[in-house]
């Protein structure tokens, strides 16, 4: 994990100090994780994202950011909607996946789901945490459902069956499925065999 990361010179810098070290050492490539904490990083994201084979994630750091806005923190800061909204579209354009910021009050368990589900329907495949009483309440609100999960099914299902009657698209429980659907099911799918 790469802390604030403002823009792709930082991440080049950092990746031929590491292709060094890998060859001394005789390590295999190490990916890395850029953290978006500033105004600039999130101008830059999309380049920072696509900038090298190693990124693997670019993570949203909404503290340092605030702080770089001039934003007080609070449990739903308006000021850094754009930049939250922004990064999984950045990082998703590049290929690559993008995990939300922290939950800060760890008593706040309700909060926490809630800030997770704006997450995951903003594009985001993760969450960081900083307590581990936070890891089943993330991990139950970003895997997939059962009902997701048999959502899946059926339509790779029922899309394959249209594909193969020469159809572009077709209907499950009533509503019309078609190729991006069905990309959706195969990689819901996936993320449950990892």
């Amino acid at each position: 994990m790469i802390p604030k990361v403002n823009n792709s010179i930082e991440i080049k810098k950092i990746e031929k100090m590491m292709i060094g070290l890998e060859k001394k050492r005789k390590l295999k490539p190490i990916e890395l994780v850029a953290s978006i904490e500033s105004t600039q990083g999130v101008v830059n994201a999309y380049s920072i994202a696509s900038c090298s084979n190693r990124v693997l994630a670019l993570v949203f750091g909404v503290f340092d950011l605030l702080n770089d806005l001039g934003i007080e923190y609070t449990k739903k800061p308006e000021g850094a909607v754009y930049s939250r909204a922004k990064i999984p579209v950045d990082a998703r354009a590049a290929g690559k996946y993008a995990i939300d910021a922290i939950w800060q009050d760890l008593d706040d368990v309700e909060g926490l789901e809630q800030d997770s589900f704006t997450a995951k329907n903003l594009g985001y495949v993760g969450k960081s945490i900083i307590h581990p009483n936070q890891i089943n309440i993330v991990h139950k609100i970003f895997r997939p459902t059962p009902l997701e999960i048999d959502w899946a099914k059926k339509v790779i299902n029922a899309y394959d069956l249209a594909k193969k009657n020469k159809k572009g698209a077709t209907t499950v429980d009533g509503k019309m499925i078609d190729e991006v659907h069905y990309k959706r099911a195969i990689t819901l799918l996936n993320s449950v065999k990892k």
